[in-house]
């Protein structure tokens, strides 16, 4: 259905606000962008990013507008993780099934491209200018240079609210009356770390990996960038034994590194330096609802649903909100009291879900993936998956190579890990677990 033109206030420039601006403005609505930062376009970007890991639902979204293919020049395919563990050689772990990856994407490099791209269908970015407060029923926003000084005020048709985790437009409908609201911190912050490429511009580790290495409570993972070097996060609790308030002096750090990761020693230098120039981050899940108000507000990306990023779906479940948005649009028109409550109605279960699915990936990469009884189970759901490919999709799978619900990702996961708890629980299953045995008791319990 056509829509008829609205003047469309979008907070947040980030990837969620600038992709949803470049929907909107196809769509022949007016665009305004508004964001407190400077443009990130002209100033140095470091130092609190985890790269992303674009996969087939953020294809998607870029799909629908025909710019796929442009962010892809600035992506790097990663196929398996590459896992470091103490004691045994470098081995890999193939994602999914030949041609599925993730695509590591540097966060400013994306968000530079995707503001151009904004820019060039019409789009108005309006940089250094902070929203303070928002009128609901009335759409109006109000920016100034302080809380106290003066204001501006803008009034617009509607208004989306992508400006992230701490909103400033969710603050406002927090509110209201029956808004249910939680943020949950996890005792582990993170920190980028930098390694820088080789000489020649090549990289120094496997450029077609996610490098993880587990540690228990704490663990380090690297993804590639285009010019040859690696984005690090250090993941770690704030407090405890092995912890970000222990490591105060660079010979702590450097102890840290030589003993923990002894297979980056080269890079110590640059990880130690980074290490104290670098801001530690907490991580965030955060939940609320409704995401909407009356015909007039929308809550999009992090703004309605923070998780933390153990599953590399923070951006690709954004950009899944505007694809959802864009097919409810073409369905109702502009009946946009319909298409929001519809949209967070829909939304809502699968951002819970994805959010779950977040937090138990943390306990599974940080610990898990270095346990002898659950990489064994693994192999037995891979080598099943394999050889029955339509009765077992892996929950890693359902979330990262299809466009499926997140909630039907998590059941299914739920269900599937039910089973493997019996079969894990057969005798012998360590030397038989690739037997014809094993198989039957999978199918009988399914």
């Amino acid at each position: 259905m056509i829509q008829t033109p609205q003047k469309i206030a979008i907070v947040g420039s980030g990837l969620v606000g600038s992709l949803l601006a470049i929907y909107l403005q196809r769509r022949g609505h007016s665009i305004t962008v508004f964001d407190r930062r400077p443009d990130i376009r002209t100033i140095e970007f470091s130092g609190r990013s985890i790269n992303l890991a674009m996969s087939d639902r953020g294809w998607r979204a870029l799909r629908e507008i025909q710019i796929e293919n442009e962010i892809k020049k600035i992506a790097i395919p990663l196929d398996k993780r590459a896992m470091h563990v103490i004691g045994k050689p470098l081995y890999f772990q193939k994602y999914g099934k030949e041609g599925e990856a993730i695509w590591s994407i540097s966060r400013g490099v994306l968000n530079r491209k995707m503001i151009d791209l904004a820019e060039g269908t019409g789009v108005e970015f309006r940089f250094e200018e902070k929203v303070w407060d928002v009128n609901l029923p009335q759409a109006k926003i109000y920016t100034g240079e302080t809380e106290k000084g003066t204001w501006q005020e803008y009034e617009y048709d509607i208004i989306f609210g992508c400006d992230g985790a701490f909103s400033r437009i969710r603050h406002k409908m927090q509110r209201r009356s029956r808004f249910d609201y939680s943020q949950d911190f996890i005792d582990v912050g993170y920190k980028e770390l930098t390694i820088p490429a080789n000489t020649d511009g090549s990289h120094k580790l496997d450029k077609n990996s996610f490098h993880i290495w587990p540690r228990g409570r704490f663990m380090f993972i690297a993804m590639p960038n285009l010019d040859g070097s690696f984005t690090c996060t250090l993941f770690m609790p704030f407090e405890g034994e092995v912890s970000f308030e222990n490591i105060t002096t660079k010979k702590e750090a450097k102890e840290f590194f030589k003993t923990y990761f002894p297979n980056v020693q080269k890079e110590i230098e640059n990880l130690t330096t980074d290490f104290f120039k670098n801001p530690t981050s907490a991580l965030v899940t955060m939940k609320c609802y409704p995401w909407t108000y009356w015909n007039k507000v929308a809550l999009v990306g992090d703004a309605a649903h923070a998780v933390v990023p153990f599953y590399g779906q923070g951006m690709n479940a954004g950009f899944e909100d505007i694809y959802v948005l864009d097919e409810l649009m073409k369905r109702y028109g502009d009946d946009w009291e319909t298409i929001f409550r519809t949209y967070e109605r829909q939304r809502k279960p699968n951002a819970d879900a994805i959010a779950e699915l977040s937090y138990r990936n943390f306990m599974e990469m940080s610990s898990k993936t270095a346990d002898p009884q659950f990489l064994l189970q693994k192999k037995i759901e891979k080598r099943f998956a394999k050889k029955y490919p339509d009765k077992w999709i892996p929950v890693y799978s359902r979330v990262t190579f299809s466009n499926r619900p997140y909630a039907e990702a998590l059941a299914v996961g739920d269900a599937q890990e039910e089973i493997m708890k019996k079969v894990m629980q057969l005798p012998n299953i360590e030397e038989k677990w690739d037997s014809r045995e094993v198989e039957q008791h999978i199918l009988s319990l399914l």
